[in-house]
């Protein structure tokens, strides 16, 4: 499992893990009871520590994700379409709530914030 991390991401190399393999789950490129590679072979691979890889496992392991299975590792749960589309929701609520904020303190109005939506939704439907 190759996952493209960066060290000049604004995220952590955590964070990238997990939104990476949370990725991989929701769009289905992972399916359920696939097992993944242990977290010393996931470190290894991606050049980082093995603590950074075990806190991402148990991260996508608290939203349930992935389970662990004791002395094998961790598989890919078995996730809904109704349940990923309700964890996708989720997130973007997240995400835009903190977005929209911070629009809004900087001066930008609804409008505006619309149209920037609007505009960032056509050129993701061109790619």
């Amino acid at each position: 499992m190759l996952l493209d991390l960066s060290d000049q991401s604004s995220e952590t190399l955590q964070e990238q893990i997990v939104r990476q393999i949370r990725a991989r789950i929701l769009t289905g490129e992972l399916s359920a009871d696939e097992e993944l590679p242990s977290i010393r072979a996931m470190a290894r691979q991606l050049r980082v520590s093995v603590i950074t890889v075990g806190r991402a496992c148990e991260r996508l392991a608290q939203q349930g994700l992935i389970h662990a299975r004791r002395g094998k590792g961790y598989y890919v749960s078995a996730v809904t379409s109704k349940q990923r589309d309700a964890m996708a929701r989720e997130r973007l609520t997240i995400e835009l709530d903190q977005l929209v904020r911070a629009a809004l303190a900087e001066g930008l109005d609804e409008e505006d914030i619309r149209g920037l939506v609007e505009a960032v939704l056509k050129r993701q439907r061109r790619r």
